[in-house]
């Protein structure tokens, strides 16, 4: 297991950008690409063919066009420009897919007001197009910020709307009723970021805990949740759950990350459980990676492997 040391060490290398040099160069290279088994492509071409794969296989998708932190309005423009073409394209290729988006790749750093504009733009494309947007969750600097804005258009009539709540936060108790009360469609995952013990749980142990009480909640009370994790003991558990209480799998779904656990993901599949496959791309996807590092130990021997295969040469096939 990862400790909780060198989780912040890696989560500290995604915003380092001697690393992000290294890793970026050779990361997306064609075929060898180590990043791919994670990223679905840096052009939403590239995604699209990933997407539509994924659906023949029986699967949900959400398309992320990877992104954070814009500085500058006209980026923020770009990105909702960026996320209005692939609802276009979702549409026309008929993928079965929404899309995921941070708020903070709207300009929510800019300003409330022009964030507010990029995101009523996205939903009123997703809702000519029948399609559902869900509002991710940053760290938790963003989190009253986010569920404000989440609340404010649920407010004004949108019901094509979603967001998510991190189960590491002490404060996702309150923010899970609330939510529920409100029929809100919520994702629940255990969270990604590098949190200080003043917010947020530090061990394992008890985000599980609180993972698995704020499941449950939404599991029988709330609005088509969906439980975003690659935990098996946490599956095992909402499948056990819902058969005790005759929950149909048909009121929730599972989420999980492109590339992570495939043999999970195919054997939920099999079980006849909606699946949902969380799908990036884009140019920036370098936090996005280092995160899922930082999130299991395989992964970390999955890229020292690739790093050694680019850098160290062949042995030789002579004989010894």
């Amino acid at each position: 297991m990862i400790s909780a040391l060198s989780r912040k060490f890696l989560l500290y290398l995604a915003h380092n950008e001697a690393m992000r040099q290294v890793i970026t160069a050779y990361g997306m290279a064609p075929q060898s690409g180590f990043a791919r088994r994670f990223i679905a492509g840096e052009t939403l071409e590239e995604a699209l063919q990933v997407v539509l794969g994924l659906n023949r296989g029986g699967f949900l998708v959400t398309l992320d066009a990877l992104g954070e932190n814009v500085t500058r309005e006209v980026e923020a423009r770009q990105a909702a420009e960026r996320y209005l073409s692939v609802l276009d394209k979702i549409h026309q290729t008929q993928a079965n897919s929404n899309i995921s988006l941070k708020l903070t790749q709207l300009g929510l750093d800019i300003g409330w007001e022009l964030c507010e504009e990029q995101l009523r733009a996205l939903l009123e494309k997703a809702r000519v197009y029948d399609n559902f947007v869900r509002i991710d969750m940053e760290s938790s600097a963003y989190t009253q910020r986010t569920l404000d804005m989440y609340r404010a258009f649920r407010e004004k009539g949108y019901t094509n709307v979603g967001v998510v709540i991190q189960a590491y936060l002490y404060r996702s108790e309150k923010d899970v009723k609330d939510l529920i009360a409100f029929k809100a469609r919520v994702r629940l995952c255990k969270g990604a970021y590098s949190e200080p013990k003043t917010v947020a749980f530090q061990s394992k142990r008890e985000v599980d805990q609180n993972y698995l009480r704020l499941m449950k909640w939404l599991l029988e009370e709330g609005n088509y949740p969906a439980i975003a994790t690659h935990d098996e003991a946490i599956l095992q558990a909402a499948r056990e759950f819902t058969k005790a209480k005759g929950i149909p799998s048909t009121k929730f779904e599972f989420q999980m990350l492109y590339g992570v656990r495939r043999d999970l993901q195919e054997r939920l599949v099999r079980e006849g459980y909606n699946l949902r496959i969380y799908v990036p791309f884009g140019k920036e996807w370098y936090p996005y990676f280092m995160r899922r590092l930082a999130e299991r130990p395989a992964n970390v021997q999955f890229l020292l492997k690739n790093i050694a295969r680019e850098f160290l040469p062949a042995p030789s096939k002579g004989r010894a």
